[in-house]
């Protein structure tokens, strides 16, 4: 009963109105004092389909006070349903009136065929807790009983899932949970919603308490994921991971496992603080035992972390592995395994990882490019390192500056003195300008091979500048 989904109906342009429309135009246009006059004036008789479309709309939430006049006018006419009844209950609350809400509801306990229902007081509960009114909240579930209503657990979850939308609203909702579940037995939803309230307070102690008081109450249930996401996300949150863990593995020998939203935390948790050790395990927890398929930022960054601690071999069968799960490998990805083999000096296998993104039209990045030049250097494989600046050029990878001084570097290295002129030509050609240590030691090493008239070409050009 949310006004924002509750539109009214615009006829088109040239067509007649229908009976919704015109009500819809008389309530909104007329002043409050006429609407019942004018109301009667149309002449069109209201259906319960009619005076629910009405109820529903955006206008009558804006208007509540005109809305009123059209519920008693049509209420004349016709026995109007529970649902009209409730769109009415919930237009009063919304608009803070809630002594006519109170008028509303005792009204209908009077109609035949028992209107009220835990759904009215549910939008009460809204209603109250939505304005931080939340003993007023706790009254209404305290009457229900009065009204014919015999609150349950699907009436108190709607209360306490109300308290705990707002952000002050937790310590309330336990109040009543305290004093509630001798008289009205709670279920897994009840524990789901407290707590979800923890999780969002941060509170550890009351997320063990209440978990524990949940396995007495209501037993494991598998079915249950929302409780045991929040309660474990609370333990690592609150930086007890170690205890987070040790949960996960009695809720695994009860048949009872987090979904995706808890991984994901977990996984995130873990590869912020490169703890490999604890990763994989609950990596191959959450593909195995709980059956969760992996999304693509998840495959990244566990992906990333293995590659960081040396383990490419876990990390190229992740790779293989995601096609399978319907998930594919971006730029992320493949610079995450093209990172680690750099660290590790895998010269070979860089250089053989290369050639496959290219395959797969993946571009290694700007840091990646300039450390895999240095590495193929370092590793007497100037080929390896000129092929990259190629990719490079050719693909524009920017900024350039960085692989440029590496590759520069390596080649005078190797003393390939003609390969340094075309390349130095190029990079200037690019706009990209070598650092002063760079031209210094260019200058040095073709001195020294007696290179003095091929560096003095270079030097004209780098005035040039």
């Amino acid at each position: 009963m949310s006004a924002t989904e509750k539109k009214s109906p615009e006829a088109p342009e040239g067509k007649e109105k229908s009976p919704a429309e015109a009500f819809l135009e008389i309530v909104e246009r007329t002043p409050l004092g006429e609407v019942e006059t004018a109301l009667i004036s149309c002449n069109v008789v209201p259906t319960a389909d009619v005076a629910e479309q009405v109820l529903k709309s955006d206008i009558c939430y804006s208007r509540p006070k005109s809305a009123v006049r059209f519920f008693r006018w049509a209420s004349k006419s016709l026995k109007l349903t529970a649902y009209a009844w409730n769109l009415l209950i919930d237009i009063l609350g919304k608009a803070s009136m809630f002594e006519p809400m109170w008028d509303a509801i005792r009204s209908m306990s009077q109609e035949e065929g028992g209107l009220l229902s835990v759904a009215t007081f549910a939008s009460m509960f809204a209603s109250y807790c939505s304005r931080g009114n939340f003993k007023d909240a706790a009254r209404a579930f305290d009457v229900m009983e009065l009204y014919g209503v015999p609150p349950d657990a699907v009436a108190l979850n709607s209360l306490l899932s109300a308290m705990c939308r707002r952000d002050d609203g937790a310590q309330a909702a336990l109040d009543l949970f305290e004093r509630s579940k001798g008289k009205v037995a709670p279920d897994a939803d009840t524990f789901a919603i407290l707590l979800e309230a923890w999780e969002k307070e941060g509170n550890v102690q009351r997320a063990k308490s209440t978990f524990g008081e949940m396995i007495v109450r209501v037993g494991w249930d598998s079915r249950n994921i929302p409780a045991h996401d929040a309660f474990l996300t609370t333990l690592v949150r609150g930086d007890q991971f170690n205890e987070a863990l040790k949960f996960l593995n009695v809720m695994r020998t009860n048949g009872c496992l987090p979904g995706l939203k808890f991984f994901a935390n977990a996984i995130d948790l873990v590869v912020r603080k490169a703890d490999y050790v604890n990763a994989i395990p609950i990596w191959q927890m959450m593909v195995s035992d709980a059956g969760i398929v992996p999304n693509l930022p998840m495959y990244n960054a566990i992906i990333a972390l293995c590659s960081s601690v040396g383990n490419t071999d876990y990390a190229f069968n992740m790779l293989d592995e995601m096609p399978l799960n319907g998930v594919f490998a971006d730029s992320v990805t493949y610079n995450a395994i093209l990172e680690g083999l750099i660290k590790q000096c895998k010269a070979r296998e860089t250089e053989g990882f290369l050639m496959e993104m290219s395959k797969n039209e993946q571009l290694p990045s700007a840091p990646n490019c300039a450390a895999a030049i240095s590495l193929f250097s370092k590793e007497f494989n100037p080929s390896a390192a000129i092929d990259v600046w190629h990719c490079i050029v050719e693909h524009q990878i920017t900024p350039a500056e960085e692989s440029a001084k590496e590759l520069i570097t390596g080649l005078l290295d190797f003393s390939r003195f003609a390969q340094v002129k075309i390349y130095t030509d190029e990079m200037l050609d690019m706009g990209i300008e070598l650092p002063q240590s760079i031209i210094e030691k260019m200058k040095h090493t073709f001195d020294k091979a007696g290179k003095r008239q091929t560096y003095d070409q270079i030097a004209r050009r780098l005035k040039r500048r």
